[in-house]
Order: structure tokens, then C-alpha cells, then sequence
């Protein structure tokens, strides 16, 4: 079983949101080989409320798209396979506000774009990074990867 607990402090989340991004991360999550059971979390904020998390915790006093807590990074190599309990695998935030403003930017569709940034927090659950050249291109070259293939596609 795959669990998302979702989150909306913003009170403008719409059900289909939660419904593309439960669909968009099942999907990834099996591309990504998880056969067992997983739990994560998606909260969606502000721009006010963002800019203070990533301030508190990144120490980065600017507003951001989507910032993820992963709660596995820090742990050994376990085999949840054998073991009989989900991963947990973090909280992915993600900021609505940002996200219709670089969709707008950025020529594509607002469903796209936060699907993007779920798909983004996720992979970064998983491990994945971006800090230097040759993680950016298989980030983000896996990002596409599934985007395409999901069929959430920047047309």
C-alpha cells in the first residue's frame, strides 16, 4: 500500500490536485522499484509560510517552489522488504503560489507544473539531488522520464 497524507494550509487546494499528484507518485513510485509499502506526506503552503520553512530549516531567507524533509537519508541501507513495516518516506511542501507563477512563466499548464514539483520533493525522498552537474542530469533527466511517461507532458 502507498500512503499520501495530504495537507492543504492554504485552503484553495482543489480534490483533483490530490488526486493527480496520489496518481503521479503511485505511478513514480512504482518506475522507481518500491515494491513494498510507503508512506509520505504533501503539504501545500504560501509564499509567507515557505520563505519561514526554508529560512528555519535550510537557512535560505527567500520563498522556494517545493522543499522536502526526507526522513530516510540519515538512516542505514535498510531492506524494508523484509522487514513487515512501510517506509516513511518524508514531507514533500510545496508552494501554490510559486507553482502558478512559474507555470505561467514557464508556458505550460498548472497540472503540470505541480506535478513537477511533487515528482521533484519525491525523487529527492528517494535520494536523488541536484548539487552538482552530473546529479542535475540524472535528476532531472529521471523527472522527465516519468513526466513523459505519466503522460504529464510541457505542451
Amino acid at each position: 500500500m502507498f500512503t499520501i497524507d495530504f495537507s492543504d494550509h492554504t485552503n484553495l487546494v482543489k480534490d483533483e490536485w490530490y488526486q493527480q499528484i496520489d496518481s503521479l507518485l503511485t505511478f513514480a513510485k512504482k518506475k522507481e522499484n518500491i515494491n513494498n509499502d510507503a508512506e509520505l506526506s504533501v503539504t501545500f503552503v504560501d509564499k509567507d509560510e515557505i520563505q519561514n520553512i526554508n529560512k528555519i530549516y535550510k537557512d535560505k531567507d527567500k520563498v522556494t517552489d517545493v522543499i522536502s524533509f526526507a526522513l530516510e537519508e540519515d538512516e542505514p541501507d535498510i531492506e524494508f522488504n523484509e522487514l513487515d513495516i512501510p517506509r516513511v518516506l518524508g514531507d514533500i511542501i510545496i508552494c501554490t503560489d510559486v507553482a502558478k507563477e512559474q507555470a505561467e512563466n514557464y508556458g505550460h499548464s498548472f497540472e503540470r507544473e505541480l506535478g513537477f514539483l511533487a515528482l521533484h520533493g519525491f525523487l529527492h525522498l528517494l535520494g536523488y539531488d541536484h548539487m552538482n552537474e552530473e546529479d542535475e542530469k540524472e535528476m532531472f533527466g529521471r523527472q522527465d522520464d516519468i513526466l513523459n511517461a505519466y503522460g504529464l507532458t510541457r505542451d
